[in-house]
């Protein structure tokens, strides 16, 4: 549902997928019409009309970030298992709706978080979890891009909640979330300074874990530089790939950078004035959005539970809602079931 870009990209691998078969596109537009002409599937510009006519076992919902709650909604009252792209709604308020009414009827809901999905992020969570770096003390995550001038031609990306925050951070901060657990509080600095745009194009926020883990995260769309998780990934060959990290994790007896994974420790008791150790970790490289879709037939057919859940998604947009408040407010945001709608402290 929905045959933008990211859609286009579901398309490509459910074709590929022998596990899946492309039963319908779902998009009112004449370019995709066309498009699922060319994939030899059926189109509907309605899921109401989709599933009067075809045989759906599951939705994909790449959709603009506006209409997910309307389309999830529907997915829910057709009964039918979805995969939602992240964010899971346009503000959190929409998405407890989804998770009432998934929840209520018994339909699972997988959020689009896929990076959770790659074989590397699963290699550094076995990391964090073996102790091998003591004890977690701090991370930083970089996302530094050039976004093109035409990247703004799109008018949701000109206006608010069309920036790096909402877009691209929110990726990082669900993996922060999944690295270092429950986020307490952040705070946030944000700048339009650049193009003078509704939205931010560069921006600075501090993360205190539950679990003591003091975390930054340093973004902005207008930036020549090659330190993005985009860029260095290697996820998707739209982007030239450069061999520097984008995040590090720091530990007690050891640190880590990522997406290298190498990993660097004490072989003795720590001292700055002793040689670390230097390894890098190994691990079976996959594509994460053909092993996200794997995972989305499993809980199609009931053989799993889904790895990021409709609630996954609605606690990383919590987040990502304390940021953008903090960042309008100048104050440090608590995320506490008392302030959960992102009041200031």
């Amino acid at each position: 549902m929905g045959a933008g870009l990211i859609g286009k990209r579901h398309i490509e691998r459910i074709v590929a997928q022998p596990r899946a078969m492309l039963a319908a596109v779902i998009d009112p537009s004449d370019a995709a019409r066309d498009f699922a002409g060319l994939k030899g599937a059926a189109w509907f510009p309605t899921l109401a009309e989709a599933t009067a006519n075809a045989a759906l076992d599951g939705i994909i919902i790449a959709t603009p970030n506006e209409l997910h709650t309307e389309n999830a909604l529907e997915a829910v009252l057709a009964g039918l298992p979805a995969l939602i792209e992240k964010p899971i709604a346009h503000d959190a308020v929409a998405a407890e709706t989804i998770v009432a009414a998934a929840e209520a009827a018994g339909v699972p809901i997988l959020i689009g978080h896929h990076r959770r999905h790659n074989p590397m992020i699963k290699a550094v969570k076995r990391i964090l979890d073996s102790g091998r770096m003591g004890k977690v003390l701090t991370a930083h995550g970089t996302f530094w891009v050039a976004k093109p001038v035409d990247y703004f031609d799109v008018h949701w990306r000109r206006e608010a909640g069309g920036g790096p925050i909402l877009i691209n951070l929110v990726h990082d901060v669900d993996l922060f979330r999944y690295f270092f657990g429950e986020v307490d509080s952040v705070h946030a600095i944000q700048s339009d300074s650049t193009r003078g745009l509704a939205v931010e194009d560069t921006a600075v926020i501090l993360l205190r874990f539950k679990s003591g883990v003091l975390a930054t995260l340093n973004a902005s769309d207008a930036i020549a530089s090659p330190w993005s998780w985009e860029l260095t990934a290697g996820e998707n060959p739209a982007y030239p790939r450069q061999d520097q990290p984008c995040y590090q994790i720091g530990g007690t007896i050891g640190s880590l950078s990522i997406p290298q994974l190498v990993l660097w420790t004490s072989a003795a008791a720590p001292n700055w004035l002793e040689q670390l150790v230097e390894e890098r970790v190994t691990f079976d490289a996959a594509d994460p959005l053909a092993a996200q879709l794997n995972h989305f037939c499993d809980v199609i057919s009931g053989k799993a539970g889904p790895l990021v859940s409709a609630r996954e998604g609605l606690a990383t947009l919590r987040v990502i809602e304390a940021i953008k408040s903090s960042a309008r407010s100048g104050h440090t945001v608590l995320l506490n079931d008392a302030m959960a709608q992102g009041k200031p402290s």
